[in-house]
């Protein structure tokens, strides 16, 4: 789950980490009013969850009322990358003599966090990575221990930082690692920390992923989801801890396990049709949980097959029989239902299903998917 800018500076904030004065705006009587409280120059930025928004037009510097109205209109009346604006962060301008990144990811192949420091703020790091690599150092960050003052002096050290900011960038760099210990962060970045003419740090923008499987315990970040970057049908899905994301395809998948989502819609595509969906009911799915995520499934007017796919595990194929089983006089669309189960409790689940003729059951994943995709091409739209 991302966070707006304005979202991760005001836990930024709460942790002693400087930020600009700002305060937001959902229409340019309001962007007027916070920069009459703030002060002039203000930068405008529009609040979504995508990248390149300067390139886009999402930022502007303004310097007076006479120039508030007109670029605030046109920042909330325009999208970035295909999402509509609709908020303002309206900002203190700052003035500033030089730009670092400084972030926190999870690394999967140390399997550690990472803390990462570069000379070269302002930019993607990825682009920096790419051109200039001797400007970015990085560090594992042991979990028990915790980030070092130590590791944060070699980094800027290494970067010939100056040493007067060595102090106040060991204190934003504990900041930023007890934001993301404390709220299982998966990456939290500032980009850029620039160096104000009074030598101190300020961070202009702000980054934070939250892990979704950590929502369950971190549940203040519910609220602050923004429903403009998700279809209906994933707001529904999020209610019942499933992980759905809507694809472009026909198939609508039902399966237990990440891993297991993706083999099967490999097979799907080499049957020769394409998903519809990735849709993960997770370990140790009860009956409603199921059958909540068919009814999601089928809501989507492009599927025209279901294929669900169970290996059984922590997740009992019985359960998941009976799930289908208490769906099934509920449904309004009659589709080909494709299921294959394997695993704890298998045969119990097909004794199960075997009561209802329209669903297809299979042996194995890949006639599971020839069948849904077969199936799929004699339904009429």
């Amino acid at each position: 789950m991302k966070l707006h800018e304005y979202q991760a500076k005001q836990f930024f904030a709460r942790e002693g980490i400087p930020v600009p004065k700002s305060g937001l705006a959902n229409t340019p009587n309001e962007a007027r009013q916070v920069a009459s409280e703030i002060g002039y120059p203000v930068v405008l930025k529009a609040q979504v969850l995508s990248g390149g928004r300067g390139k886009a037009g999402g930022i502007r510097l303004v310097k007076n009322d006479s120039e508030i109205d007109s670029a605030s209109n046109l920042i909330l009346n325009s999208e970035i990358h295909g999402i509509p604006v609709q908020r303002l962060l309206v900002e203190k301008a700052v003035i500033f003599s030089q730009e670092f990144y400084l972030g926190i990811v999870n690394n999967r192949s140390l399997a550690k966090p990472v803390l990462i420091l570069s000379s070269s703020g302002g930019v993607e790091i990825e682009v920096v990575a790419r051109t200039k690599p001797e400007k970015i150092e990085k560090a594992a960050i042991n979990p028990l221990l915790g980030l070092q003052n130590f590791t944060v002096r070699s980094l800027a050290s290494r970067l010939g930082v100056d040493y007067v900011l060595w102090k106040p960038l060991q204190q934003i760099s504990a900041a930023l690692w007890k934001l993301f210990d404390h709220l299982d962060a998966s990456l939290i970045e500032i980009n850029p920390l620039v160096v104000t003419p009074e030598r101190s740090l300020v961070a202009l923008d702000g980054k934070m992923t939250i892990d979704d499987n950590a929502l369950y315990r971190q549940k203040e970040f519910l609220e602050l989801a923004d429903q403009a970057v998700e279809t209906p049908t994933e707001q529904e899905a999020r209610k019942f801890s499933l992980n759905y994301v809507q694809l472009d395809g026909n198939i609508g998948c039902m399966v237990n396990g990440a891993g297991l989502a993706m083999a099967t819609m490999d097979c799907i595509q080499q049957a020769g049709s394409e998903p519809a969906n990735f849709l993960d009911i997770g370990g140790g799915a009860t009956a409603d949980k199921v059958a909540a995520a068919l009814s999601i499934i089928l809501k989507d007017p492009k599927v025209t097959a279901v294929l669900i796919n169970i290996f059984g595990g922590i997740t009992r194929c019985d359960e998941v029989a009976k799930g289908l089983a208490a769906t099934l006089p509920g449904l309004q669309r009659e589709l080909p239902i494709v299921v294959r189960l394997a695993g704890t409790n298998a045969e119990e689940g097909k004794k199960i299903l075997q009561q209802y003729p329209r669903l297809l059951q299979a042996d194995t994943l890949m006639s599971a998917a020839e069948i849904a995709v077969r199936e799929s091409r004699q339904v009429r739209v």
